[in-house]
């Protein structure tokens, strides 16, 4: 067995003391008894105490955490949202934050954990990233069942006269893996019929984004009911409902529903409930979690997947849309590093100091500033997540330029210092969110057609130059303005790692290119699902898996890189 190097960041979660969960609890003036236990550690929420909650009106503010553009360097949006939340704290506020759920695909694959670094971390660290309380297998299962009624059903006579090439929902599971992208189904009996068919991600399901969406258990039926799964011969839709599946589907997600409830390193509150990746899924936390701690605190932190033009987006045009909901203040992340490697630095010098390239990429965080300010109305906060590497004489620079251009940023070492190393960008966002008194604004109305409102987000937030789509992309937007589902707003799905569809195409560029490759109506969830470019709902792994460096020790704790 080969050696495997103990995580440094693990490391610090295991020497660190938790609380008893109930304790946790017992801060934000949950009852015990309103609490279901999964060990000693983390707890779900009941639905008994929610429904009471519910009916006091929001008492805090919320804070939206997004970033630059992502870089192989990483910005540390999670540890910023981490370190803020605890910041917060240290304040005397009462402040709470709601992350993402981790999916084990990037955990296995690239990324690695998602539960913050070095001092600001929420925990237990192991648990959240592997498995948690379960609700990725129960959305797992739900959609699953689903894709298993329908071909059960095609086998038994086909009583609802579904087109089997006209089929549209795949299968999930939590694991990248990109040979099941394509998948060839029905060659087991003479009865069944041959048919491609497809696997996504499980946080790139739809149930996932109805699960992060629903404020309700019947909002969560009624939502389940409406997915549609492909046509019928004469061109009709099929929905879950007419399989007479959303009622096994709701009573596989009753306890998925529930927030699930851990802490920080510091011992503050945190919900981590719903589903990532902005890029090709809805990617923010669930609106129950948000509106349970909106209830129950001061402040609400916050992050959605990837940068403004992506997480931001969406949680903006989507889940502030469908919940009412609105930040009062969002902080964008960047540094050094990040804004080095937009203006062409190769990855492996980002460590030496250059202002030329820190120059050439400061485009790339002007852009995100200005896609929140004037494109959501929302005020921003710069935070410099600073590194050991930075260079005074960057800082300094970088600096002056925002200064000269009416900007400013609040440095950030909460990765070394935890709170205390993020309270001044919390008094920073508590003066700029005093100043707010507006909701945000949406990027295209909901009377807009589907290619006015890509366009106003291809052209107005991407600054593209032409945009073009697939034919069959124009034949689903036909079917959608057929059904009257115009009105939905959009699940923009493209590389995370460029305002482009190119990911190489780093910085601001302007004028690019933008292709549609593909279209599908989420009834359930509400929204149309826009595929554009090379990315796939299903990723596959590096050459090089983080699970190479994963593994347990004689006591079965778990090593390496979780």
């Amino acid at each position: 067995m080969k050696e495997i190097r103990f995580s440094p960041d693990l490391k610090i979660a295991r020497e660190k003391k938790l609380l008893a969960i109930e304790e946790i609890a017992k801060r934000i003036d949950i009852p015990s008894r309103s609490i279901e236990c999964y060990g000693h550690f983390i707890a779900k929420i009941s639905w008994q105490y929610l429904k009471e909650l519910f009916a006091q009106p929001k008492r805090g503010k919320l804070i939206l955490v997004t970033a630059t553009t992502p870089t192989p360097a990483g910005e540390g949006k999670t540890t910023t949202a981490i370190g803020l939340t605890d910041g917060f704290n240290r304040l005397g506020h009462k402040a709470i934050l709601c992350l993402r759920e981790p999916s084990m695909g990037p955990i296995f694959g690239v990324k690695g954990a998602a539960t913050g670094a070095g001092l600001a971390q929420v925990v237990p660290r192991e648990e959240i990233n592997l498995h948690f309380t379960g609700d990725f297998a129960a959305v797992a299962a739900a959609h699953n069942l689903l894709a298993a009624l329908i071909d059960n059903h095609l086998y038994q006579g086909n009583t609802l006269g579904i087109d089997p090439r006209k089929v549209s929902w795949g299968r999930v599971l939590d694991l990248n893996d990109r040979s099941l992208r394509k998948i060839l189904l029905g060659l087991e009996s003479r009865k069944s019929f041959p048919r491609v068919s497809f696997f996504d991600i499980v946080a790139a399901s739809e149930l996932m984004a109805i699960l992060c969406l629903s404020q309700s258990y019947m909002d969560l039926r009624e939502r389940l009911a409406n997915i549609q799964v492909g046509r019928r011969w004469n061109d009709t839709k099929v929905t879950a409902e007419d399989l007479e599946a959303a009622g096994a589907m709701s009573a596989l997600l009753v306890h998925a529903l529930k927030p699930n409830l851990v802490q920080t390193l510091e011992n503050n509150p945190v919900f981590v409930h719903g589903g990532p990746f902005g890029n090709i899924a809805h990617g923010c936390s669930s609106v129950i979690s948000l509106n349970t701690a909106l209830r129950l605190s001061d402040w609400v932190v916050t992050e959605a997947g990837f940068g403004s033009d992506l997480g931001g987006e969406k949680f903006v045009n989507i889940l502030c849309r469908q919940s009412g909901l609105s930040p009062d203040c969002a902080v964008i992340v960047t540094t050094i590093r990040a804004l080095k490697y937009h203006g062409g630095m190769e990855l492996g010098s980002l460590a030496n100091k250059d202002l030329a390239f820190l120059e050439k990429g400061l485009p790339n965080l002007l852009r995100h500033i200005e896609i929140v300010e004037e494109g959501f109305g929302v005020p921003a906060v710069i935070g410099l997540n600073r590194f050991s590497v930075d260079s005074e004489e960057e800082i300094d620079w970088l600096g002056k330029k925002l200064a000269d251009m009416g900007h400013s940023f609040v440095i950030c070492n909460h990765w070394q210092q935890g709170g205390l190393g993020a309270m001044d960008l919390a008094r920073k966002v508590i003066e700029k969110s005093s100043l707010h008194k507006s909701y945000c604004k949406f990027s295209y109305a909901d009377s807009d057609t589907v290619v006015e409102k890509i366009r106003k987000i291809a052209f107005n937030i991407y600054k593209a130059g032409d945009l073009s789509f697939h034919p069959t992309a124009y034949d689903e937007i036909k079917r959608i303005e057929g059904e009257g589902l115009t009105h939905f707003p959009l699940c923009m799905a493209k590389t995370q790692y460029s305002f482009s569809v190119d990911p190489n195409l780093k910085g601001a560029p302007e004028g690019h290119h933008f292709y549609v490759r593909e279209i599908r109506a989420a009834t359930g969830a509400k929204y149309i699902l826009v595929v554009c470019g090379e990315i796939n709902t299903m990723p596959g792994l590096p050459k090089v898996p983080s699970s190479s460096h994963i593994d347990i020790d004689v006591d079965g704790n778990i090593i390496g890189t979780i």
